[in-house]
């Protein structure tokens, strides 16, 4: 009868939801139940809802505490004590008979919000046990008053509360494996299951204006998210409501489905653009103006761009004037001043009303998650920009396949310096704050090395996005206390040097986080987190990826990378073919990707990059890494600037030549430094210069180098 009662009383006060039962009748009879902990009430939950009777493994100090024991009684409990490993070998025992048994993996209720460390020993006793595991998915219990999360997130006393059941599986561990190699292989493999889980049943099926809503709905709509160097915080209600005035203005001068450009710099302003273009299934299309008029030209005619939105502001400020006349003669250049001229009072009140009815009349106009929400356009390091689309769905899929992974809240501040005509700016730096309710401060420019370290003491920023060019100059730059609020920095777009990496840890005390990933992955496609560090790789791949290496002929225990999952872009525009979607596609099949560079997975699934597939020199036959020459040189002379390209060689095919800003560096020096090397590998002519080429966003411009050292060597 108590049990009756309190699922009554737990459906009328929390609406539960129970999703996914049929896999819980697949499962069979001995099953060892795992979920994720988020609240007190999780034991309930589980116990009250589950059918059949439940057992719980559970710490045995918490089971004697008199307020548990009522509803412990509610099913059987296994007590376990943690400080004594012959807990962990009666349970698998007792799981060799029929049972159901729920096992916290984490051992703890999060503090985090996000999954906490999970324990070998569970892995160990699924993968002993033979147990089949069945993942249980919490969610929305982590926002009562009964979870640990007071001041880090907004609690409400009846939140709705759902149960997803997903399909059961087995730990499947190499049958080499022994001992403790073998109990951290299980913890492993158990670690992914959880993590999968987290991804598999988030809500990333929807539009990017659908999950702001849903982000206003959990944090309140006064909660603030974004801030610039006007310095006036911009709330979730004054976000949304700005976002629908200027997209409303916006239908009248373009249509339905067209990519529209954005020429505007990282600010409060270019945001509500954006979301106002997207509520109406327009396209922003994010124009990289450090290419100057000719690339965003270019860019316009691989998009079919036909309209440009920008600011007279912003043009007077940043000095383009002359690109901005360029583009007027070519394209309708729409400047955000007139537009905002046209927005009346009546517009503003329209406005104002559809942001607080949003909840019920956005849902029946939603657009299809499939749809395109961004055209952003490749760097160009390495040949003509192309045009990437990514939907609704590939971006909050790479959203919440990171939050699988590294737990951030919303009392988090990310600085965003890196543009959002770069991925990371637009996606990682822009709309994952924002759809998570952590603030994002646009900072306008990345090149400002000794403001962006006074930027983060100021703002207190707890995250930081960058590559490697930028996170060198900022720690020679910064004071060593402007970080010392700093929880993250994430490095990637190109390779962590050691030198970087050893600055930020000596002089600030923080580890630098390296990643890899790539526009077309929306971006993040791998990243070391706090709980999963390797140092010298870019951790392991996102939730629900999957990968395949394509081996390569004089290239030994490492493949080309294919990758395959959400989060992969929707195609590419293309200059020859203007408009024209251009699915991904690989030798693997359709919607996979193929990322031309060459990795190293290895037993735990980390990867390590070996270098591009176009950065490969064959000399005398034998394959020779630019990348990894680069990184051997930066070890050498770490206060300077390198880059290593090849040209045509008529005696062995091709050679090395070094770009560098290391003053008198002679080919003997080099090799004198580089002890035990051979010769092979090391760069036979060098040029000096007092910077090597590099593209706006902080990568090395492998186009020009290349062209630097053939016409030095004519």
């Amino acid at each position: 009868m108590l049990k009756k009662f309190l699922k009554w009383l737990l459906t009328f006060v929390y609406k539960i939801e129970i999703k996914g039962l049929e896999n819980y009748n697949k499962a069979g009879d001995r099953v060892l139940i795992i979920a994720n902990h988020t609240s007190f009430l999780d034991p309930l939950l589980l116990g009250v809802f589950l059918p059949d009777n439940i057992t719980f493994a559970i710490n045995s100090h918490i089971a004697e505490r008199w307020w548990l024991k009522p509803f412990l009684s509610l099913s059987q409990v296994f007590p376990m004590d943690p400080t004594h490993p012959i807990s962990l070998k009666n349970l698998i025992h007792y799981l060799q008979k029929p049972c159901k048994t729920v096992i916290f993996p984490e051992g703890r209720i999060t503090v985090t919000g996000s999954l906490m460390k999970i324990y070998d020993g569970t892995g160990m006793v699924a993968d002993k046990s033979g147990a089949t595991i069945l993942p249980i998915r919490i969610e929305g219990a982590q926002y009562t008053h009964f979870s640990r999360l007071h001041n880090i997130v907004r609690l409400r006393f009846f939140p709705k509360i759902t149960l997803q059941i997903l399909p059961p599986t087995h730990i499947s561990i190499a049958k080499d494996l022994r001992g403790k190699d073998r109990r951290h292989a299980s913890g492993l493999v158990l670690t992914d299951i959880m993590s999968d889980m987290i991804f598999a049943t988030s809500h990333y099926k929807q539009s990017l204006f659908a999950a702001l809503l849903e982000a206003k709905k959990i944090h309140g709509g006064k909660h603030t998210v974004a801030e610039d160097l006007d310095r006036i915080p911009l709330s979730y209600n004054t976000l949304i409501t700005r976002s629908i005035a200027i997209g409303n203005a916006l239908t009248r001068i373009t249509e339905k489905g067209e990519n529209i450009g954005v020429y505007l710099p990282n600010n409060c302003k270019t945001l509500n653009v954006v979301l106002g273009l997207q509520l109406h299934e327009r396209t922003p299309a994010m124009l990289n103006y450090s290419t100057g008029a000719s690339g965003m030209l270019s860019a316009c005619h691989t998009a079919k761009i036909k309209t440009v939105l920008t600011s007279r502001r912003f043009i007077e400020l940043g000095k383009f004037a002359e690109d901005a006349q360029t583009l007027s003669e070519n394209i309708n250049l729409v400047f955000l001043e007139d537009l905002a001229k046209n927005i009346g009072t009546i517009d503003k009140l329209s406005a104002l009303l559809q942001a607080k009815t949003a909840d019920l009349w956005y849902p029946r106009v939603e657009p299809n998650p499939d749809n395109p929400a961004v055209v952003l356009f490749t760097s160009g390091s390495e040949g003509a920009p192309k045009g990437v689309v990514l939907s609704h769905k590939n971006i909050l899929a790479n959203h919440k396949q990171v939050s699988a992974r590294i737990n951030f809240n919303a009392q988090d501040t990310v600085l965003n310096f890196l543009p959002m005509f770069h991925s990371f700016g637009f996606t990682v730096g822009t709309m994952l704050p924002i759809m998570n309710g952590m603030t994002t401060f646009f900072y306008p420019s990345p090149l400002h090395y000794s403001i962006i370290p006074e930027m983060a003491y100021e703002t207190s920023a707890t995250i930081i996005f960058g590559t490697n060019t930028f996170l060198a100059a900022y720690g020679k730059k910064a004071h060593a206390y402007d970080f010392y609020n700093i929880r993250y920095v994430v490095a990637g777009a190109e390779k962590l040097h050691e030198n970087t990496r050893q600055l930020w840890a000596d002089k600030f005390g923080i580890r630098i986080l390296e990643g890899y990933g790539a526009t077309e992955t929306s971006p993040v496609a791998a990243v070391n987190t706090p709980m999963f560090y390797k140092t010298g790789t870019v951790g392991r791949l996102m939730p629900g990826m999957q990968y395949k290496l394509e081996e390569i002929p004089g290239i030994e225990n490492a493949g080309k990378l294919h990758l395959y999952g959400e989060n992969i872009m929707r195609g590419y525009l293309l200059a020859n073919n203007p408009g024209q979607l251009v699915p991904p596609y690989s030798l693997y099949g359709e919607d996979w990707y193929d990322t031309g560079d060459i990795v190293h997975v290895d037993a735990d699934q980390y990867i390590s990059i070996r270098g591009r597939s176009k950065r490969f020199a064959k000399i005398a036959g034998e394959m020779v890494s630019l990348t990894a020459t680069e990184q051997l040189i930066n070890d050498i002379w770490p206060d300077a600037q390198h880059v290593v390209v090849c040209i045509p060689e008529e005696r062995k095919g091709e050679q090395l030549v070094l770009i560098t800003t290391q003053k008198n560096a002679t080919s003997k020096d080099l090799a004198a430094l580089a002890k035990g090397v051979g010769s092979i590998n090391l760069p036979k002519k060098i040029i000096t210069a007092e910077h090597v080429p590099v593209l706006a966003t902080g990568k090395i411009n492998y186009i020009e180098a290349t062209e630097l050292a053939l016409d030095y060597f004519k």
